[in-house]
């Protein structure tokens, strides 16, 4: 495993330019939203549980690193604009589970729809050994992210 801690100059650069790219690229797929009512933060949370499968607020607050009572507040949002609904823990009753409801996910699908779109639209673009260069990158890039 690479040690960057101590990198020369061109893992510098790298790391610069690579940091850079993914959150400039990050920012234009924010742009492609299907519904601009909803933040970033509860289309992050709704994409999560749409990944994960329905989880507690507490778990999701650890999912998408933020505090507990923050995450009690964007699911009360979530769920008065009826993308969530609340059950009962089936172990625990003090706790409850939420899950994304058909209206989220079909939102979700949607704006994947979307942005896959528009991805693809620029992808185009790119001559077949960058996109070749890309596809393999795609892994790793998917790594970084869940670690």
């Amino acid at each position: 495993m690479p040690d960057l801690s101590h990198g020369g100059t061109d893992d510098t650069a790298a790391v610069n330019a690579l940091r850079s790219a993914v959150m400039r690229l990050s920012r234009r797929l924010k742009h492609q939203r299907v519904d601009e009512s909803l933040s970033p933060t509860e289309m992050s949370v709704l994409g999560t549980l749409a990944l994960c499968g329905s989880a507690t607020p507490g778990e999701l607050a650890r999912k998408e690193h933020v505090q507990p009572p923050s995450m009690t507040r964007i699911v009360a949002l979530l769920e008065a604009k009826g993308l969530v609904r609340l059950e009962p823990h089936p172990e625990d009753r003090r706790q409850k589970v939420v899950s994304p409801t058909e209206r989220a996910e079909a939102m979700l699908e949607e704006s994947r729809r979307r942005r896959n779109a528009w991805l693809a639209e620029l992808v185009g673009g790119l001559t077949e050994e960058e996109w070749a260069a890309l596809r393999a990158a795609a892994p790793v890039l998917e790594k970084l992210a869940q670690m």
